[in-house]
């Protein structure tokens, strides 16, 4: 009808904050000349700390430097991949700038990841170097003959502690798993073994904008993990926009809370890049349970959080709360999914902080979403506004290339300089994914007539399990591997501590018996920690379409009606 709102129309400007610029006016800076800035600009500011024990930015700086001139006398060459497969500890930001600044590509893996998946994503990169943990040492040397890898680097936990607790460290690591032992292995080094021999490479390669910075895998319907090529441009205009998204935030001004793993895209933009970018001090938390979040939050008073939902709701309900002064966060992010009213409101009343919720994913660096911070509204169950300089749009579900009218439910489209260049190596899912410049998202949204946006369903059925992408095939194809299993289908459910976890159904074989325990025993070394299935519930036979296709939404309807019941 006339006069009615379109996407084009960009109503979502009017709810920006003040000072938040509809387009930003980009610096071409890359990642390593901005990590650069950062240390000529804050040298004697605390730039990490791990455990109590802090590295200025010029000794992050010396850092990076020797670690960059190691790789390099290791035979990595501009556009060479370099894995990295580590927690939040300092080693893993000082190799993250160092690949950067020879002009490698960073290939961040998941520490929980078993060996096939590790081993996809090692050899699918062709990573030559990987950058590891003592704990994984022995298993990744083990590993190594299969891959493209000739050189692995290892260092501990207790690295970097300060006194008294790197005296106390060895006595008591080994006993609580916190360190091991790392077998005798040709072209295996010792991290601060490889920082002490070399002398710092000052001078950064030439790197241009559009070329790939890191391949960042994600999960797929199909099962098959997708190296996501994001480049120096995405990474750089992704931080430079999260920055104006903020604008009462000043540089060298905050702590930052680093609890989302680096090694995901939503913790590597919002709590590393982000934090180096601005010149903050980034407070590392390896092990972001609650217990340990509240404890940094009690020593190191974080004044900026971004967090996940299950992160929030686990501070809220743990003992240690009542001794914690929360009043130090100024600031507090939430995405990857829905977080409750009732515990913004909680959260926001003890800490005084606002949390803002947002959107993204991996395929677009990942933020394209976010509400205001403040000045402008926010909406309890809204993922919010497109940020500066990105467009979203609500398409037919069908071939995505009709508008849907405002209010009325579609696939997210979103394009802007966030977005990533494509798939590594697959360029028929890349031309699904991208299409005219626009990203499909496959989250079925709608927008209201205010521009604010809400993500109403998940077109690829991925299950969010305590901030991790989960995907149903990956499960499903290890349960299809039991000999007793005819049929599986996994789902998820919700789940008061991770907000949800999987449910599978399965039909077994004639004449077979299993129990659930036995299933869920079998997935546990082919299943990283957080994909394990939580319950088993054996069927008959599952709902299909005419053409014999599990009917995985039928299966979730059912299950959330008969949990409505036993609540109700």
């Amino acid at each position: 009808m006339a006069g009615a709102v379109t996407y084009q129309d960009k109503p979502w400007l009017k709810s920006y904050e003040a000072g938040v610029p509809e387009f930003v006016d980009y610096e071409t800076i890359v990642l390593p000349d901005i990590f650069n800035r950062t240390a000529a600009t804050f040298p004697d500011k605390k730039a990490l700390i791990f455990q109590g024990y802090a590295v200025t930015f010029r000794q992050l700086q010396d850092m990076v430097d020797r670690f960059a001139a190691c790789l390099a006398s290791f035979g990595v060459h501009k556009g060479d991949s370099v894995a990295i497969l580590l927690p939040n500890v300092i080693p893993c930001v000082v190799a993250y700038y160092a690949i950067l600044k020879i002009g490698g590509v960073v290939v961040m893996n998941n520490p929980l990841y078993t060996d096939p998946e590790l081993l996809h994503q090692f050899n699918d990169s062709r990573s030559k170097v990987l950058v590891t943990l003592d704990l994984l040492g022995n298993r990744m040397i083990n590993l190594r003959p299969k891959t493209s890898i000739k050189q692995i680097v290892y260092t501990s936990i207790g690295d970097y502690l300060p006194f008294p607790k790197n005296l106390l460290f060895p006595l008591v690591a080994k006993k609580k798993k916190l360190a091991a032992d790392v077998k005798s292995a040709p072209d295996v080094f010792r991290w601060k073994e490889c920082l002490a021999s070399h002398n710092p490479l000052v001078q950064n390669a030439s790197i241009a904008f559009d070329e790939v910075a890191m391949f960042q895998y994600t999960g797929g319907t199909t099962g098959v993990s997708k190296g996501v090529m994001l480049t120096h441009g995405n990474l750089s205009k992704q931080v430079q926009h999260i920055g104006a998204w903020f604008p009462k935030f000043d540089k060298g001004t905050q702590i930052m809370l680093g609890a989302l793993p680096f090694f995901h895209v939503f913790g590597l933009s919002t709590a590393m890049n982000l934090s180096i970018y601005m010149g903050w001090t980034d407070v590392l938390v390896p092990r972001p349970q609650p217990q340990q979040l509240l404890e940094a939050i009690r020593q190191f008073r974080p004044t900026f959080a971004p967090l996940v939902p299950t992160m929030y709701i686990g501070m809220l309900s743990h003992p240690d709360l009542a001794k914690t002064d929360m009043t130090c966060l100024n600031g507090c992010f939430s995405g990857s999914a829905p977080l409750p009213v009732e515990v913004i409101r909680e959260f926001e009343e003890r800490t005084g902080a606002v949390i803002v919720e947002g959107f993204g994913m991996t395929e677009t660096c990942p933020v394209t979403h976010i509400n205001p911070f403040a000045g402008g509204a926010r909406k309890v169950g809204s993922i919010g506004l497109p940020i500066s300089d990105t467009e979203a749009r609500v398409v037919d579900l069908e071939d995505g290339l009709k508008d849907m009218p405002v209010g009325e439910t579609g696939e997210l489209i979103v394009r802007g300089p966030q977005v990533m260049k494509g798939y590594w190596n697959m360029p028929d899912e890349t031309a699904k994914t991208l299409r005219d410049g626009w990203c499909f998202t496959g989250d079925i949204a709608k927008m209201d007539e205010e521009g604010y946006f809400y993500i109403v369903d998940r077109k690829k059925d991925m299950i969010i399990s305590g901030g991790y992408n989960v995907y149903p095939r990956d499960i499903d194809e290890v349960f299809f591997a039991h000999p007793k299993v005819q049929e599986a289908c996994s789902i998820g459910v919700p789940d008061a501590k991770r907000g949800e976890s999987v449910k599978v159904f399965v039909v077994l074989k004639e004449g077979e018996s299993a129990t659930a325990e036995e299933l869920i025993g079998f997935c546990k070394d082919k299943l990283a920690k957080y994909k394990l299935p939580t319950e088993v519930e054996f069927r008959k036979e599952l709902p299909k379409t005419n053409v014999g296709k599990v009917l995985r939404k039928q299966l979730r309807a059912e299950e959330l009606e008969k949990r409505k019941k036993v609540a109700g």
